[in-house]
């Protein structure tokens, strides 16, 4: 288990990279469109969420009582949970959602 967290927290952390990249060059899109979207935005936070959770899976890796894993699942429910209702016109964030 201890070698799973330190592996997804690393992964997590990967993916912050790239889904804020994709937020970036949405939320440039949104803006140069004028379309009122706001999903660039949404993908921004649901990256931040994504990292944290990244950062306290790595952090609690080596601890046994089950606090760090409840954080994890509530971090990442609310990521997905963000990234499902708020995708807009910004399709892929419901992939990084899953």
């Amino acid at each position: 288990m201890k070698t799973w967290k330190l592996v997804a927290g690393i992964l997590s952390m990967v993916i912050f990279v790239i889904i804020e990249i994709q937020s970036c060059a949405a939320g440039l899109v949104n803006a140069l469109e004028e379309n009122g979207e706001s999903s660039g935005s949404i993908g921004f936070i649901c990256g931040l969420l994504i990292l944290t959770g990244g950062i306290v899976s790595v952090a609690t890796r080596k601890k046994d009582k089950k606090g760090g894993n409840i954080a994890l699942i509530i971090i990442f429910g609310l990521a997905a949970l963000i990234g499902f209702t708020g995708y807009g016109n910004y399709q892929d964030l419901v992939v990084w959602s899953a």
